[in-house]
C-alpha cells in the first residue's frame, strides 16, 4: 500500500510511504527537507516493521519545534497503519 503524508511544522513537503500487508515499510520517500537527514531516515526504516519504527521515532523534536521529520514519519505512519487495516479487514469481509 501507498500512503502520501503532508507533513506539518517541518521543512519536508510530503512523505510516501509503502507499506505490505504484513505492517513492514518497503519505502519511504521525503520531498523536501534536509537531504542528508531525510534519505538516512529512509534508509533506516526500509524493511522495519510499522510499530517498532513509530514508537522509535514518534516525540522526535528538531531544535525548538514541537516535532521533526522523524516525528511526522511516526504521524504518517500511524494514518497509513490504520488505512492498511481497514483496507484489509474491509477485503476479508
Amino acid at each position: 500500500m501507498t500512503h502520501i503524508y503532508e507533513p506539518k511544522g517541518v521543512c519536508s513537503r510530503t512523505i510516501e510511504i509503502n507499506i505490505n500487508d504484513d505492517e513492514v515499510i518497503e519505502s519511504v520517500k521525503f520531498t523536501g527537507g534536509c537531504g542528508g537527514n531525510t534519505r538516512g531516515i529512509e534508509k533506516l526504516v526500509e524493511g522495519m516493521k510499522v510499530g517498532d519504527t513509530i514508537e522509535k521515532i514518534k516525540g522526535v523534536h528538531c531544535g525548538a519545534k514541537t516535532t521533526s521529520c522523524p516525528d511526522q514519519l511516526a504521524a504518517a505512519l500511524e494514518e497509513a497503519l490504520n488505512l492498511l487495516k481497514k483496507d484489509i479487514a474491509s477485503k476479508s469481509s
